[in-house]
């Protein structure tokens, strides 16, 4: 959790967001992958003073990042970040959007080929209300953080915190830190994902490199 020490100013209101923030060195350079409305790189650029860039594939996110006077393009990160050059950023940020993504690997490989470091967030499959709810009520599930009806949802792939770790070492990635945050926005550290990580943990954010 965000300490209670810090000027409110320079706090996010979303506490995944600001966990994401915490990750990340004064000065760095960053690329924001799905930014929305620039909430996160609009407290990066000014009070981390980070050389900060954001992609956002919505046309309103974009407008809303600008008139910030943040340095915020239209575009889709399945297709353009191939525009980058190799290490271009020791950052880029995945937040909340992997679940929207097609060609998952693809993405994550562009991720640490333009990036020192990836920083991927995702709500968890695992969670054991999710888990409840389906077992339960035998329909698609649905929580705060997967708020979407089925046959209306932006998401594509679901996946578990284990999940993603095995994919992760399957791709050859380090995962030098993991944050898993419970539905009422506690946050733990975590050196692995166990079976009750996998269970409790509403969503998590994963801090990788190339190996």
């Amino acid at each position: 959790m965000v300490s209670n020490n810090v000027p409110a100013e320079k706090i996010i209101d979303r506490v995944d967001l600001q966990l994401v923030a915490d990750m990340i060195k004064p000065g760095s350079r960053v690329l924001d992958i799905g930014c929305g409305d620039g909430d996160l790189l609009n407290y990066l650029v000014n009070f981390k003073q980070v050389d900060g860039r954001g992609i956002e594939l919505s046309q309103k996110g974009v407008n809303k990042s600008v008139s910030l006077g943040l340095a915020v393009v239209q575009g889709d990160a399945e297709d353009d970040l191939k525009n980058y050059p190799s290490d271009a950023f020791d950052y880029v940020i995945l937040s909340q959007t992997l679940q929207s993504i097609y060609d998952v690997r693809g993405t994550l490989n562009e991720l640490l080929r333009i990036g020192q470091h990836a920083i991927v967030s995702f709500p968890n499959l695992g969670y054991w209300r999710v888990r409840f709810d389906l077992l339960i009520q035998g329909r698609s599930p649905m929580s705060e953080k997967l708020p979407y009806i089925w046959c209306d949802s932006p998401n594509i792939r679901f996946c578990t915190l284990t999940d993603f770790v095995a994919l992760a070492g399957e791709m050859g990635f380090v995962i030098h830190k993991i944050i898993s945050i419970n539905h009422s926005g506690r946050a733990t550290p975590k050196n692995s994902v166990g079976i009750w990580t996998n269970w409790l943990a509403e969503e998590a954010i994963y801090l990788l490199s190339r190996g």
